[in-house]
């Protein structure tokens, strides 16, 4: 396998330095429009990928943050696309002759993501990037590709429905199938296994072919390449335990292992009775901010 040129790993981390204050931001405004903090890392991810692909080009640097913003912004509506159109469709008719506060409203930052999800694109658009970034409606229309008007309009509509009509029935995660009785039995034998600091035991569970996402870090591929990635919990006080975000099976990080809380998560997947993919957070603190976190421990004894 040929080594990644040294050259290449400092451009990318170079760039990664640049953007590193605006990923959250980024993240604030991608899993509202997306309505899920875990899938909003992964549109954050892709427009960053983008985005240092079209530096590259670039003889000058654009104003990072409008621009990023606006790669963000169309990265996560190709996203919503691919997912689903109903959490695309735009608005049949706007008043443009509405008129918005340019004041921020402080509960529509409170709001839930899936709060937002409901709301027609454009509308989801303006509150988010208006209430929560605190853009002014010029920038707004410049990220959306609208006109200010538009802005106005759809800004005093989504805030009226937020405040009016709260649903929750459109968050994308709703169908998502329950865990199996074998796949929780897996996740449970993978954190015991972890906290006893049975590395041994722990790479036994995982396939020849394992990927490891160390999100925002590296992409590794193969038990070889992924086992030295124990070797460095090893030398931590950490813990895990198997909880639920998103209607989604997580195991929640906690560092140190006394912690009430959870740091970050990591997210499993299964090929067969073994472990195909782990997906790991650590480098991306701001997404527990956006996470409800429920540990199974805690459900089980209550």
């Amino acid at each position: 396998m040929t080594a990644i040129p040294p050259e290449l790993s400092a451009a990318r981390d170079r760039f990664l330095e640049l953007v590193g204050d605006l990923r959250p931001d980024l993240h604030r405004y991608c899993s509202r429009l997306v309505g899920s903090a875990i899938d909003g890392e992964d549109v954050v991810q892709e427009a960053l990928a983008k985005a240092y692909y079209a530096m590259s080009l670039s003889p000058e640097m654009p104003p990072l943050r409008p621009w990023l913003l606006r790669i963000a912004h169309n990265t996560a509506i190709d996203f919503l696309r691919r997912y689903d159109r109903r959490f695309v469709e735009p608005v049949a008719h706007i008043d443009e002759s509405a008129v918005a506060l340019e004041e921020v409203r402080p509960d529509v930052v409170r709001a839930a993501l899936s709060s937002f999800v409901s709301l027609p694109v454009l509308q989801r658009s303006s509150v988010i990037l208006k209430d929560v970034l605190g853009l002014s409606l010029e920038e707004i229309a410049q990220t959306t590709g609208t006109t200010v008007p538009a802005v106005k309009a759809a800004l005093n509509r989504g805030r009226t429905s937020l405040r009016d009509q709260p649903r929750e029935d459109a968050v994308p995660w709703r169908d998502r199938p329950e865990t199996s009785a074998a796949e929780r039995a897996m996740l449970d034998r993978y954190v015991a296994l972890f906290n006893a600091r049975d590395w041994v035991g722990v790479e036994a569970l995982l396939t020849e072919e394992c990927r490891l996402d160390l999100v925002s870090k590296s992409l590794r591929r193969g038990r070889k390449q992924v086992t030295p990635y124990f070797g460095n919990y090893a030398r931590e006080d950490v813990r895990l335990a198997v909880g639920r975000a998103e209607g989604r099976d997580v195991l929640g990080v906690y560092r140190p292992s006394s912690s009430q809380e959870p740091a970050y998560l990591i997210a499993l997947e299964l090929d067969g009775e073994r472990v195909g993919l782990i997906r790991d957070w650590r480098y991306v603190p701001y997404l527990m901010g956006e996470l409800s976190f429920e540990s199974v421990e805690a459900t089980r004894r209550s």
